[in-house]
């Protein structure tokens, strides 16, 4: 097989493909074995019959049409490696000439594919970076913090007489309208004012209301059918409720935990706090990384992979015709594909690979988040031809993770921060891959002395 590439744009590539009619021949074979379970021919069993009568029933273009349409895949992905190309789509095939179509042509099948690739890109050297994060240091404050919102987790509400304010809970009753016609109602719904998590305007609305209270105000419907319409909604607080807080004392520290006192209580909310900075250090060193990297290159991203995610992505919200979200969307896809573009690059820079337990450790993690099974949520991804995809992902994020050993992070005052704990290290990459090489040399040469035994 004969393959030539051609750069259309710096994303998008064009492959001329020759396969020599030897190497087709196996699927037209196979073609003709398939044909032959599938029809009818009087005087032959199914499975039996000739390709010549094959061809007169058929004929013979119907034969060669299945035999290009099975081998097609293997011959476009054989080209796609030969040249080292990533891409990141489907191709848009054209097949100019086919061969077979009348006996005794043996010429060669003939195709083109146009496919957005992975463009070429220079990430910039790591040695000299630097990322600023903050200190370790444990305030009074984050540790208070903590100590009310598990005070919070054990307070109860009680009614108030006074106008609502943020964080109060009042119990309220909703109409919209549309044009005056009424489009949804909901009754007795329990709201925290502040949270947000509602409509639109609710928060500014409930503010300031008593009991028994009415006011009206206007928000566009983020659900139902109406949803992305404008609409006047009238909110009434049927009652509203403040939090009473425990209070911080020994007893509560027995209630709420398994410490004996209060002091004890505040020991280990510190020690958590130090435990979340530590987390948040790791975090922003790396958010910081990736902000610098991109910044210092310009990645061209494909139009057409942007295009297919949102049509993806809005038709399994079925809003295909909301123009306001498309633009949101474009925007999350535009600068989620920038950063994998940029992601895989620096795995392949950096010779990152992905050992088995790392695969495994990120495929249980997602399985939590979709609330399924482990070993079912593996099995799925699997029958799925997923595991590719999962493990480009773990290798983007191990990217980030070696990269961050190879540059300065710092604190404010300017003192080295140890991430070690969250990133890993080189001596404990090489040693796992050293293991697994072990266990799959082990597991062979054990498969070979049962062969010969």
């Amino acid at each position: 097989m004969k393959s030539a590439v051609e750069t259309l744009e710096p994303t998008k590539v064009k492959l001329t493909v020759e396969v020599p009619f030897d190497e087709l021949k196996p699927s037209i074979d196979h073609a003709y074995e398939h044909i032959a379970e599938q029809v009818t021919v009087p005087g032959f069993r199914k499975g039996k019959i000739p390709p010549r009568i094959i061809d007169q029933r058929v004929g013979r273009p119907a034969v060669m049409e299945h035999a290009v349409n099975e081998g097609l895949s293997g011959f476009y992905a054989e080209a796609v490696r030969e040249h080292k190309l990533r891409p990141l789509g489907q191709p848009e095939v054209d097949v100019t000439k086919v061969p077979g179509l009348v006996a005794g042509d043996q010429g060669d099948l003939v195709f083109t594919a146009e496919v957005e690739v992975r463009p070429e890109i220079e990430v910039p050297a790591l040695d000299g970076l630097s990322v600023t994060v903050e200190g370790l240091e444990v305030t009074d404050e984050d540790v208070q913090g903590r100590l009310d919102a598990l005070r919070e987790r054990f307070g109860t509400l009680v009614g108030v007489d006074r106008p609502a304010a943020e964080k109060d809970f009042a119990v309220i009753d909703l109409v919209a309208k549309i044009d005056g016609e009424e489009v949804d109602t909901v009754s007795g719904v329990s709201y925290q004012i502040g949270s947000g998590n509602m409509l639109e305007g609710l928060d500014e609305a409930l503010t300031g209301l008593s009991a028994g209270e009415t006011t009206t105000f206007e928000t566009v419907l983020v659900g139902g059918d109406h949803a992305g319409e404008t609409a006047q909604v009238t909110v009434t607080a049927t009652s509203v409720k403040e939090r009473e807080l425990p209070e911080a004392d020994d007893d509560f520290a027995q209630m709420a935990s398994e410490f004996d006192t209060v002091a004890e209580l505040l020991a280990d909310l510190r020690e958590q706090a130090g435990k979340v900075r530590a987390q948040n250090q790791a975090v922003t060193a790396r958010d910081l990384l990736l902000e610098q990297l991109l910044a210092q290159v310009e990645i061209p991203v494909p139009s057409g992979a942007v295009e297919a995610e949102v049509h993806r992505h809005l038709e399994s919200e079925g809003r295909l015709e909301d123009d306001t979200h498309r633009a949101e969307v474009t925007e999350q896809a535009t600068t989620a594909l920038t950063n994998q573009i940029l992601l895989d690059t620096l795995a392949e820079n950096l010779e990152v690979k992905v050992n088995q337990g790392e695969l495994v450790d990120y495929l249980v993690s997602a399985s939590r988040q979709y609330g399924m099974d482990p070993n079912t949520f593996i099995q799925t991804v699997d029958q799925q031809g997923q595991i590719p995809a999962m493990v480009a992902e773990v290798a983007r994020s191990k990217a980030l993770a070696v990269a961050l050993r190879r540059v300065a992070v710092v604190d404010a005052a300017g003192a080295p921060v140890d991430l070690s704990e969250f990133i890993g290290s080189d001596e404990d990459d090489a040693a796992q891959n050293a293991l697994e090489e072990a266990v799959t040399e082990a597991a062979a040469e054990g498969t070979e002395a049962d062969a010969k035994a």
